[in-house]
């Protein structure tokens, strides 16, 4: 590592101001990062110093992030052979090998589009290139069918990054989730690939197809009035059919350890989705509008991913601790109410998060205000 750090010292004055290739100083300032921890550090006295940078932070999403991507992985291969009825003789790495197939190109073009507007409009305002994409580059393709169309995903990524994130500013300025507004471009712009009705897999033959097996999600299944083919055993560990990255309930758990452990995600906020999403699920399923228990609402469809990796990102969240509990019970609640009420989208963690992402700044703004207002009170009743 000692011959790297002195290549890297000995060809940076050419990247600096005054440099040959001080044009490209953003690029070379990204590499030099990814490889080594910067230099450069506040010279103020005013500053919190803190160990946890923004490469730190990124680095446990994506380690948070690795198990849910590597069932995903499997899960498709598995509902490959599911559909065409050769499970029983399909080998572990054949399930791996159709899995890697299907989502490797996904996540290639995901970094390769979103990486390359990141550095050219760093490139062009003369800024840092931060390391927030590559945990949103992950999150791009797990929340993706398997199917979907290559062309789709660079569209729907180039979409998320211009329009969800650099025209407010880059990393730390925008106010909606970049990877829901993928999947919201996705579902808005080319629906049918995002309906949820149908299990991917390759090569079909119908004569293959097992008789009378449904390649309708749960979610779908619940928003025609049926109750779940699949046992909450399958719908927690995550056999069933979905987004890539969403269906196993167990790996979303297991990040949410890793996230918490760490620091990186709210307890506040991630708590209070799942108490919102129980009780509504419960006050729906008690009603008889829902046929789905709110135990499986919880499990199915892309709620504990929402929850977990997208309602906590510190950006578009609430920053008041008041608040999380607020934001996150909104989202819970909302989520459900979408799903059960309207049947042509079964699906509603998506439209919650970024319905409350939208709202989380005046939540805020409420709780920061009484705040204010409690102290004006206090100093006068002093007086």
């Amino acid at each position: 590592m000692s011959s790297l750090r002195d290549f890297i010292d000995s060809v940076k004055p050419n990247f600096e101001e005054g440099g040959k290739f001080s044009k490209l100083r953003s690029t070379f300032g990204a590499f030099e990062t990814f490889l080594f921890t910067p230099n450069t550090v506040n010279k103020g006295g005013v500053h919190v110093r803190d160990a946890v940078d923004l490469k730190r932070t990124i680095t446990c999403v994506i380690l948070a992030l690795i198990p849910a991507l590597l069932f995903g992985i499997y899960n498709t291969g598995y509902q490959h052979f599911r559909m065409l009825g050769l499970l029983d003789t399909a080998t572990f790495g054949d399930i791996v090998l159709e899995g890697i197939i299907a989502v490797f190109p996904i996540l290639v073009v995901s970094y390769v589009v979103g990486l390359s507007i990141e550095f050219a409009v760093a490139q062009m305002r003369g800024h840092e290139v931060n390391e927030g994409f590559l945990a949103t580059g992950m999150i791009i393709p797990m929340v993706m069918p398997a199917d979907v169309p290559l062309w789709i995903v660079a569209v729907a990524t180039a979409f998320a990054v211009i329009f969800g994130k650099e025209v407010f500013g880059g990393t730390g300025m925008n106010i909606w989730n970049p990877a829901l507004v993928a999947r919201a471009f996705l579902f808005f712009a080319y629906p049918t690939k995002m309906s949820g009705d149908s299990v991917w897999y390759s090569d079909f033959d119908a004569s293959q197809a097992v008789d009378g097996f449904s390649g309708a999600t749960a979610l779908a299944l619940n928003g025609q009035g049926d109750a779940s083919i699949f046992n909450f055993q399958n719908e927690f560990i995550g056999f069933i059919p979905g987004s890539i990255g969403e269906t196993s309930a167990l790996c979303c758990l297991i990040g949410a350890v890793i996230l918490l452990w760490t620091g990186v995600a709210s307890w506040k906020t991630m708590f209070s989705v799942f108490i919102g999403g129980a009780l509504m699920g419960y006050v729906f399923n008690a009603t008889g509008l829902s046929p789905l228990c709110w135990c499986e609402q919880l499990v199915i469809g892309g709620f504990a991913f929402g929850a977990v990796f997208m309602a906590t990102d510190p950006v578009t969240s609430c920053r008041t601790e008041k608040g999380k509990y607020i934001y996150g019970f909104l989202i819970g609640a909302m989520a459900i109410i979408i799903r059960v009420l309207n049947p042509g989208y079964p699906e509603g963690m998506m439209l919650a998060i970024l319905l409350m992402n939208t709202f989380a700044p005046v939540i805020d703004y409420c709780f920061v205000q009484a705040n204010i207002n409690r102290r004006k009170n206090r100093v006068k009743n002093v007086k």
